[in-house]
């Protein structure tokens, strides 16, 4: 087995080596390499995402993907590179579970996934501005393939899991040719999984009832936009997002990425929370190479270290642990 490793920018050095050793422990026989990605990498070499870092992530079909720092403005020639890996290796499923952890911001009970398309929707970057700048247009893309393997990817993770419902979630009622597509396509998929429940919300409901009560959701199927922004919500019930792991999920190729950014406020510091590089590591073994008890044991390692107080400075806003203690904790775990 090999894991191509991208350590992206800001703290990513820091949460994905910690994640790195924590896999090694329980699976030595892991082969590493380093891919480079980010912005850093852009200042110093004119690529977001180097050819050789795709090529890297295609030959070894599994990825640990650090943050990377992107501007919230067009800067020539960038472009996100998580969202162009992505494409470049079609993952097109991203899950998001959403599960308790023993930490004051966590709420019981809570036990969801998004699984949220992830090739298209308005993040296949068409847009252009036309009158002098003033107006700025965006194309929203929904196709049937990519609604349907989608679909499929959330029932079969519903049935795999034991759970017992999807909730299709959408604004068909605003973008019938869009949206409404991807509702209908879902429920046609729906019909060939009679064990698992199917029900629908509209987006806005959808984020109400994750505030007011998200353990009303077990699997949250979606397209790319609104899956990003539940997911995040949902990120809250679970401890923040820096306890949020998230795995790009292809035929081929499969992305862990903690959905943290790159914190450069404190990249350096030795301070960052590994907690969602560590359990996406954890989604890497269970759901590409099959290893589901080593992916248990790492989980629950995570959750006995938690159970104790050992934890991040971040958690609760107060002292905490330094990122290689609280690294040193879980490893002890492991045994």
């Amino acid at each position: 087995m090999k894991l191509c490793v991208i350590k992206g920018d800001g703290i990513g050095h820091e949460v994905v080596p910690a994640a790195v050793r924590i896999l090694q422990q329980l699976m030595p026989e892991v082969e590493v390499v380093y891919g480079r990605a980010g912005w850093d990498c852009f200042e110093q070499t004119g690529q977001a995402l180097p050819a050789t870092t795709i090529q890297l992530a295609r030959e070894s079909q599994a990825v640990l993907f650090g943050a990377c720092s992107s501007p919230s403005y067009a800067v020539e020639g960038y472009a996100s590179p998580i969202v162009q890996l992505r494409r470049a290796t079609e993952t097109y499923a991203n899950l998001r579970p959403t599960r308790f952890l023993p930490v004051p911001t966590a709420r019981e009970g809570v036990d969801l996934v998004v699984v949220r398309e992830n090739t298209e929707d308005l993040y296949i970057g068409d847009e252009h501005t036309a009158d002098a700048g003033d107006t700025g247009t965006a194309t929203k893309r929904i196709t049937r393939r990519a609604s349907e393997r989608i679909a499929h990817t959330a029932f079969r993770l519903a049935r795999q899991e034991g759970r017992h419902r999807v909730t299709i979630v959408h604004k068909g009622n605003v973008l019938p040719q869009t949206d409404g597509l991807f509702r209908r396509v879902a429920y046609e998929v729906s019909r060939q999984y009679s064990d698992i429940e199917t029900d629908e919300l509209l987006v806005d409901t959808a984020a109400y009832w994750m505030v007011k009560e998200p353990t009303r959701f077990d699997v949250i199927l979606t397209p790319n936009l609104y899956g990003d922004i539940l997911s995040d919500m949902a990120a809250a019930w679970g401890g923040g997002l820096g306890m949020a792991p998230a795995l790009n999920l292809g035929d081929e190729v499969a992305i862990a990425e903690p959905v943290h950014g790159s914190a450069p406020d404190i990249a350096g510091q030795g301070i960052a929370n590994p907690t969602a590089a560590v359990l996406s590591a954890a989604m890497l073994a269970r759901h590409k190479w099959g290893q589901v008890t080593i992916a248990d044991h790492i989980e629950a390692a995570v959750h006995r270290a938690l159970s104790r107080g050992e934890h991040t400075a971040d958690v609760s806003g107060g002292i905490g642990m330094s990122t290689a203690a609280f690294v040193d904790a879980i490893c002890a775990e492991l045994g």
